[in-house]
C-alpha cells in the first residue's frame, strides 16, 4: 500500500537528481561493498543469487531517495522493505544486520552527496535538507522492514503452533501413528524427539469450564466441575517450548519430554503452580496415549477425593490406581472379604479396619502397629484377638491376605472421599 511522504521539499537544483541516477551503479557497488566488509551476516560474494537480491535492495533504496527528492508529496510504497524484512526473518536473524546495512548505505550515500556538492554549486542549506531527508527516508525504509519482519514471526510462529497442535494429536492417536510419520512432523514443529514422555491431564484450566463444540469462554462467574463459581484464568501455564499444550482438548493436557530429566519435576511444580491435574507415568514416546490414559483416571480419582488434590503423580499412586481400574470387581471382593466385619457397629468396623490393614501393611508386631496407629500396643492386642476370633484361619492364608489388603485399601479410599465431602453419602 503506497503512502505519503513526509519529507519535506527539497531546495535542491534541478540537475542534482539528473546527476546522482546517472551515478546510480557506482553508489550501489560501494554500498553493496562497504556492507559485505562490515557485516558477516551479507558477506556472501560467492552466491550469486545472493548477491543479485541484495543488489536489487540496494539499487530500490537508492532510487526510493532520489524519488523523494525529485518529488517530496508522491506517494511511496514500503511494501519492497516489508519484504526485505519478512526475508531476514526466513534466514533467521534479528534486525541488527539490516539496520546496520541501512546507516552504511546512508553514509555512502551522504558521502557521494558531498563529493558532488562543490561542482553543482550545492549551497550548505541545501546539504542540510538532503541529509535530513536522507535519515527520515532511512527511518522509514527501517520501520518497513519492521514491520515485514514481525509480521512473518508471527506468521511462523502460529504456523509451528499449529504444527505442533497437529504433532500432539498424532502422538495421542489410537492405534499409535507411525514412527515415520511422527519424526516428520516433529522435524517440521522443531519438536526434538525424546526417548520417554509422560502426559498431565488438567481439570479444566483454572477458571475455565468445559465447553462445547463451538462454545467460547464464558464471560463472568462460571459454574463448572467444582461447584462454585470461578472466572477467567489470569495467566495460561509457564512452561518451556518443549512442551506440547493441549489446552483447547475436551480434557486439557500436555505432553512432557524427558519427565524424569533433572529439573524436570520443579518445573512442572512451578509452572503449572494453582492448576489441578495429574501426571501420567513416564513412557517410551509411541505410549503416550498410555500415559494420558492413567493421568485422567487419577484426575478422576483427584476430583472424587481418592487421590489428593494439586498434581498427583500417578507413579506415586499405582496401587491405588490398580484398585480403582474395576470398582465393582473389587466391590465384589470387598463385601466378601470384609463379611466378618458386616455384623458390628460403623465404629467397630472402623477401628478393626485400620487395625487389620495396619497389620497387613507393617507386619505383625503389636508395638509396629500400634505405632502406626498412635494407639497403646495393648489395644492393638486386644483388636488382633478380636480379628482372629472374626476371621480365623483365613489371616494364616497369603491369597486371603493379599485380597483383605486390596479390599481395605479400597475401603480406607472410599472412607476418605466421604469425609472429604463432609460426611455426604
Amino acid at each position: 500500500m503506497a503512502i505519503k511522504s513526509d519529507v519535506r521539499e527539497s531546495r535542491a537544483p534541478a540537475g542534482l537528481v539528473k546527476t546522482l541516477r546517472s551515478g546510480i551503479g557506482r553508489v550501489s557497488e560501494e554500498v553493496i561493498e562497504e556492507i559485505q566488509n562490515r557485516i558477516p551476516e551479507y558477506a556472501r560474494r560467492e552466491d550469486e543469487l545472493y548477491i543479485k537480491v541484495l543488489r536489487t535492495a540496494v539499487e530500490q533504496a537508492i532510487e526510493g531517495f532520489l524519488d523523494r527528492v525529485e518529488s517530496p508529496d508522491a506517494a511511496w510504497d514500503p511494501e519492497p522493505f516489508r519484504m526485505v524484512g519478512k526475508g531476514e526473518a526466513a534466514e533467521g536473524r534479528n534486525l541488527e544486520p539490516l539496520q546496520t546495512a541501512l546507516r552504511l548505505g546512508a553514509r555512502v550515500g551522504w558521502r557521494r552527496l558531498t563529493e558532488i556538492a562543490d561542482p553543482l554549486g550545492l549551497s550548505p542549506q541545501c546539504l542540510y535538507d538532503l541529509g535530513e531527508t536522507i535519515f527520515v527516508y532511512l527511518d522509514q525504509l527501517a520501520d518497513a522492514a519492521a514491520e515485514g519482519f514481525e509480521e512473518a514471526r508471527a506468521r511462523a510462529a502460529g504456523e509451528i503452533e499449529r504444527r505442533r497442535a497437529r504433532l500432539l494429536d498424532l502422538l495421542l492417536s489410537q492405534p499409535a501413528a507411525s514412527p515415520d510419520a511422527i519424526a516428520d512432523l516433529a522435524k517440521a514443529a522443531g519438536w526434538r524427539l525424546p526417548r520417554t514422555v509422560a502426559c498431565v491431564a488438567l481439570d479444566d484450566l483454572p477458571g475455565v469450564p468445559a465447553q462445547g463444540p463451538g462454545q467460547g469462554p464464558a464471560q463472568g462467574p462460571t459454574q463448572g466441575r467444582r461447584g462454585a463459581a470461578y472466572r477467567m484464568p489470569a495467566r495460561m501455564p509457564a512452561l518451556p517450548p518443549d512442551v506440547l499444550a493441549g489446552l483447547e482438548r475436551t480434557t486439557p493436557c500436555l505432553l512432557v519430554p524427558d519427565p524424569s530429566g533433572p529439573g524436570q519435576a520443579q518445573m512442572l511444580e512451578h509452572g503449572l503452580r494453582g492448576y489441578w491435574g495429574a501426571i501420567g507415568p513416564a513412557v517410551p514416546l509411541a505410549a503416550a496415549a498410555t500415559s494420558l490414559r492413567w493421568a485422567r483416571e487419577a484426575l478422576e480419582l483427584s476430583r472424587r477425593g481418592v487421590l489428593p488434590r494439586g498434581l498427583p503423580r500417578c507413579e506415586e499412586h499405582m496401587a491405588t490406581l490398580v484398585v480403582f481400574k474395576d470398582e465393582e470387581l473389587v466391590n465384589a471382593l470387598a463385601e466378601a472379604r470384609l463379611a466378618p466385619l458386616a455384623h458390628l457397629r460403623p465404629t467397630q468396623q472402623d477401628r478393626l479396619a485400620e487395625t487389620l490393614l495396619a497389620w497387613l501393611r507393617y507386619g505383625r508386631g503389636a508395638g509396629e502397629v500400634a505405632a502406626r496407629l498412635h494407639v497403646h500396643p495393648q489395644t492393638v492386642r486386644y483388636r488382633l484377638r478380636q480379628l482372629e476370633e472374626l476371621y480365623g484361619e483365613q489371616l494364616a492364608d497369603p491369597d486371603v491376605r493379599f485380597e483383605l489388603e486390596i479390599a481395605l485399601r479400597a475401603r480406607q479410599a472410599v472412607n476418605r472421599t466421604f469425609r472429604a465431602a463432609g460426611g455426604r453419602a
